[in-house]
């Protein structure tokens, strides 16, 4: 096992490319990407916050004191397009204020004075616009509506009879947590990254080179020739993972969550114990991925086989994403799963349950150990040397 095992990292050291994608392009994808996107994003709405809100207004000599008071807010009125919905839909505007001509009537008849805000609300970027908008305006009607009822003599406060107050419990690193969302998807993905390569060339690459039959009528059982190739390739597996994690912590380390109002909990102890509970995943990965990769007959038809079991990482991380559901037990018993669990709440700050941590390396010991088993049982098999076109 051991021969083998050096002579497939051999192998593979000395393959350039190999080295290039597997342990330096691969791990330091997904944190350059993650941190970059996440810098954007922070100096985006920072920049679109503090900027002067520029709002279009058609109407304006219809309330003449909303529009003075907007501008004393530092709006900038600007002069209304002939057609606001055509300048919204062709992004033209961002946000068109439009003042009705009966405003007037209502506001001096104590009803709700109509005001429209026209603007696209599928497009993304200007969320932010429209909420600023809509800020203003609320804030100007509660003003109002305290003056209206001073002037006939009753007490605001009669208006408001319960005093709704939100006591956040949340922690600037319970914060950084919602941020550090998809770390657990990139983690994993970059384990089954780490482990492609390896998993095809040891199997269907060596095939397809007649490297694999004088390897195989060596006296010794074939389980131990595969348990050396699969110590390599989780051993790729679990470096690529390492090296990852290292640039996740320094790739989150430049991020400004000073301006961001957060504290991201991701430093070397940290990535240390998210190596913990994910190296049973780099076995598994490794596994599977060796399985597939035996019943490809050609090196091409691999990597179209790995194309489809990138998915896998996938659903669990997506699944959270989309439905946050509550951290249960049983959770930490599917494997995958479990794994992303338990990174949430390592960046969260929560403290981790001995049960929860003992579950998840269990089970996903348990499920590596299995697909080896499977993928050592495949070592026996004739069609693994000799398939039919």
């Amino acid at each position: 096992m051991i021969a083998v095992f050096i002579k497939e990292l051999l192998d593979n050291f000395r393959d350039r490319r190999v080295v290039l994608n597997t342990l330096i392009l691969g791990p330091l994808f997904g944190p350059v990407i993650f941190g970059l996107m996440l810098s954007f994003m922070a100096s985006e709405t920072t920049e679109r916050m503090e900027a002067a809100l520029e709002l279009p207004v058609v109407g304006a000599e219809n309330a003449p004191n909303l529009v003075a008071w907007l501008e004393r807010q530092g709006v900038i009125i600007e002069d209304a397009p002939d057609d606001p919905e055509a300048a919204v839909r062709s992004e033209e505007s961002e946000v068109v204020l439009r003042i009705p001509e009966g405003f007037a009537d209502a506001w001096q008849a104590g009803r709700p004075a109509p005001i429209e805000i026209i603007a696209d609300q599928s497009l993304r970027y200007t969320g932010t616009t429209i909420a600023r908008v809509r800020s203003y305006l609320n804030s100007y009607s509660a003003q109002i509506s305290q003056l209206r009822l001073q002037l006939r003599g009753v007490h605001p406060e009669l208006t408001r009879p319960i005093d709704t107050r939100i006591v956040d419990l949340s922690t600037p690193t319970s914060r950084g947590g919602q941020i550090l969302a998809f770390l657990p998807y990139f983690i994993l993905i970059t384990v089954f990254m780490g482990s492609m390569h390896m998993a095809v060339d040891t199997t269907a690459g060596e095939r397809e080179r007649k490297s694999l039959e004088p390897l195989l009528i060596n006296p010794l059982p074939r389980w131990k020739i595969m348990a050396g190739k699969l110590m390599a390739t989780t051993f790729f597996a679990l470096a690529t993972l390492a090296l990852g994690l290292i640039a996740f912590v320094f790739a989150m380390g430049m991020l400004p969550t000073a301006d961001m109002g957060v504290a991201l909990n991701l430093d070397f102890k940290v990535a240390g114990l998210a190596f913990l509970l994910v190296a049973p995943a780099a076995l598994l990965a490794a596994a599977l991925l060796t399985i597939l990769a035996s019943f490809a007959k050609s090196f091409r038809e691999a990597q179209s086989y790995m194309g489809l079991v990138i998915f896998v990482p996938m659903i669990p991380s997506f699944w959270l994403l989309i439905d946050p559901t509550k951290a249960e037990a049983w959770m930490t018993w599917v494997p995958l799963l479990n794994q992303n669990i338990m990174i949430l709440e390592l960046v969260r700050g929560e403290p981790l349950s001995a049960a929860w941590v003992g579950a998840t390396l269990l089970s996903t010991t348990v499920a590596a150990i299995a697909l080896a088993w499977v993928a050592g049982g495949l070592y026996n098999r004739p069609k693994l040397i000799f398939t039919s076109d």
